[in-house]
């Protein structure tokens, strides 16, 4: 009779999450991400705070270990005041909390806001606003790229932050529950401001990149398969799982990687073959691997990636809502 009674808990538990999962992409649809006093806005306050204070000129162990106390001050108070709320709460209210926490942590319209706009100033051949929108979403040099470098960017970064910010967050919550998105959105973030490979932050931030790449991994690698699966054609699936399989290994992102690659190949375009990013190396064009295949990716690319992840949804959300009602 226990095991029973604990069965049907965790299944109306499941249920529960999921509701709240469709509610929390319905307000997304709906609202996109704040305009204004987003949380993460006054986190990112917060966590530049304890960077100031506790990141120090010491030894690389000390920079190491001053990283991970600055993660650790960032990241428990948060999460742990989540629970204690969750706790003191009814099932009914938590719900509605559940799900208005996890769309502040998807950034899913947010992106394809920011992707259309890049796509718009390409379609009118307007390069110099397209470059300035362009590095309003990724961490590299945009003004000295041309029109076709500028969508292969814009792919690269809707294909990536797809699984960072929208797969990997619904992973966590319906395998930890909001605790668990929070908790990763956050890590996430810590790897955005400190995650960079400057004297600045090469030890200080190697906790939060590392920590970010092993809450990566699994959803990356699910969000690679739905790509695969969600081809245009069986012909375009089998390129993009071969362009995972052979292409992934070479970049420098373990988890954008299968992504980025499995991405590419699906929509049979190829990607940037090299970058000119910000930092010690700036200026200089730095060379990268081939990912994807056929021919550079264009403006349209752009829409194309766009569907392509929306479709990888519709296919991740019946999945998990044929495990929820059929386990």
């Amino acid at each position: 009779m226990g095991y029973l009674k604990s069965v049907i808990l965790r299944d109306f538990v499941l249920i529960l999450s999921f509701f709240s999962l469709l509610l929390a992409l319905a307000l997304d649809y709906r609202f996109a991400e704040p305009k204004k006093y987003h949380p993460l806005v006054g986190f990112g306050w917060y966590v530049d705070f304890l960077q100031q204070k506790l990141n120090n000129s010491g030894s690389q162990r000390s920079q190491i270990f001053s990283g991970m106390a600055a993660a650790l001050l960032a990241i428990i108070p948060i999460v742990g005041l989540i629970i204690i709320v969750q706790h003191s709460m009814p099932t009914f209210i938590n719900i509605f909390i559940d799900a208005g926490l996890l769309y502040l942590c998807i950034g899913w319209s947010s992106l394809q806001q920011h992707a259309t706009a890049i796509y718009d100033e390409l379609k009118v051949n307007q390069l110099d606003l397209a470059q300035t929108k362009l590095s309003w979403i990724v961490s590299r040099e945009t003004d000295q790229l041309d029109s076709t470098q500028v969508a292969q960017a814009s792919v690269e970064s809707v294909l990536e932050n797809s699984s960072d910010a929208l797969f990997a967050t619904i992973f966590w919550f319906m395998l930890a529950g909001v605790e668990g998105a929070v908790l990763h959105r956050l890590v996430n973030t810590l790897d955005a401001m400190w995650g960079y490979k400057t004297d600045k932050f090469l030890y200080f931030g190697r906790f939060s990149a590392y920590f970010d790449d092993v809450l990566n991994y699994i959803p990356a690698r699910l969000t690679a398969y739905g790509m695969v699966f969600c081809a245009n054609s069986i012909e375009q699936g089998k390129k993009a799982l071969n362009c995972w399989r052979t292409q992934a290994k070479h970049c420098s992102s373990p988890n954008g990687g299968p992504v980025m690659t499995a991405g590419a190949g699906a929509l049979d375009v190829r990607l940037s073959d090299g970058a000119y990013y910000k930092g010690e190396n700036a200026g200089k064009w730095q060379t990268k691997p081939l990912m994807g295949c056929g021919e550079p990716a264009q403006y349209q690319s752009i829409i194309d990636s766009l569907e392509l992840v929306k479709r990888t949804l519709l296919f991740w959300l019946f999945s998990l809502g044929g495990l929820v009602f059929v386990l």
